[in-house]
């Protein structure tokens, strides 16, 4: 599945996860990986498409100690980032600037998540 952060750190920020409640990364199977991949390359380029981002954060956090949110489910970051927005590590530290409503940016990116062929 692929979702709007709650609390982004830049317009965009998506997740994407698997349907299946897993904590551990090994736990994936084949088909899950190559599925959780493909709806990342997908959120690339929506975003790409309507944003225009001069680059990429894409990550996932393994525990707790490593800055994961939700442990119990994995889920990896797809955050657009722009030349001189916020430096990524101060953002990590609850800095968030972000310049659009979420429900403006979900209106916006809905439509190209409701169908991925």
């Amino acid at each position: 599945m692929t979702m709007l952060n709650k609390y982004p750190y830049n317009n965009g920020h998506l997740m994407v996860a698997p349907l299946r409640h897993l904590a551990e990364l090994e736990e994936l199977t084949r088909e899950e990986s190559l599925e959780i991949f493909r709806l990342i390359t997908h959120a690339v380029k929506v975003i790409k498409e309507l944003f225009g981002p001069d680059g990429f954060n894409i990550g996932i956090n393994l525990g707790r100690s490593a800055g994961a949110g939700i442990v119990e489910h994995l889920h990896w970051h797809v955050v657009p980032r722009w030349n001189g927005d916020t430096n990524f590590m101060p953002v990590l530290a609850d800095v968030k600037i972000i310049p659009e409503h979420l429900s403006k940016t979900l209106s916006t990116l809905r439509p190209h998540f409701e169908k991925i062929g």
